[in-house]
């Protein structure tokens, strides 16, 4: 099966600023890949690494060692990035364009032909019930409203890969079920999705594998059941739920 994501043995550290100088070891030799027509959860405690680990696949920012190939070809090949879709945790949307607007100047940032991205646009705007506030500036919008146009914004390149960080954040529950659809659809069209997010429930029923990023390593990478009976033990059923499961990682963290 081909791959959308490769993470081999990466690693990246950060140099303060202050003095002394010390390094911080935001990721430490992971190793994971993400398939074809999958939906790929990153779960784990903040500052495990998990943000890092997105930034470094969307070229935000370098490895400081280790290898990671996007939609099959390397780094440094810009060009992927027209195929993917990306929604942040924290919008920063230039806040006097219309949602129109914004997702015109998306469709360009992307390669999009002006007149499909205005079609694609209002399509997308219909759909997540922003088609009567299409033509507002975007400093009007609540924080839910935002985050429908931001994932307006990350499907207006049709992309092969969508990486969502916190998507859920803000969002009703109309909103929440039309992410669900999304990310059912892509799975049918044989796309792929990252799902970042600290809402366990929502990863596991919507994720195929998960990796669980703990102190910057891949301290698990498999299904959610896997994962269960890794923690249940060999030999017991286990019928709790993904945040049962995971909870023992969370708390080495905090010790």
């Amino acid at each position: 099966m081909a791959l959308v994501a490769e993470f081999d043995n990466l690693t990246k550290v950060y140099r303060s600023a202050g003095w002394p100088r010390r390094e911080i070891r935001a990721l430490n030799g992971v190793t994971l890949s993400v398939k074809t027509g999958e939906v790929f959860g990153i779960v784990g405690p903040n500052r495990a690494g998990k943000t890092t680990l997105v930034k470094v696949l969307l070229s935000m920012c370098r490895p400081t060692s280790g290898r990671v190939r996007r939609l099959g070809a390397p780094l440094w090949d810009r060009s992927t990035l027209a195929r993917v879709g990306y929604v942040h945790e924290s919008q920063a949307f230039p806040v006097y364009l219309s949602a129109t607007q914004l997702l015109e100047y998306y469709g360009a940032l992307t390669c999009v032909p002006g007149a499909l991205a205005r079609r694609r646009g209002t399509a997308l705007l219909e759909r997540f019930g922003l088609s009567d506030r299409a033509h507002e500036p975007i400093r009007r919008f609540s924080k839910g409203m935002l985050q429908r146009l931001a994932l307006a914004q990350a499907l207006i390149n049709e992309p092969e890969l969508l990486v969502l960080d916190e998507p859920s954040e803000g969002m009703d529950l109309v909103a929440r079920r039309l992410l669900d659809d999304v990310l059912s659809e892509r799975k049918a069209q044989g796309h792929s999705a990252i799902l970042i997010s600290h809402a366990l429930d929502e990863v596991e029923r919507r994720c195929d594998r998960v990796a669980v990023i703990r102190a910057g390593r891949a301290a698990f990478v498999g299904p959610v059941a896997d994962l269960a009976r890794e923690e249940a033990g060999p030999h017991s059923e286990f019928t709790g739920s993904l945040e049962s499961a995971i909870a023992p990682y969370y708390e080495e963290a905090l010790a």
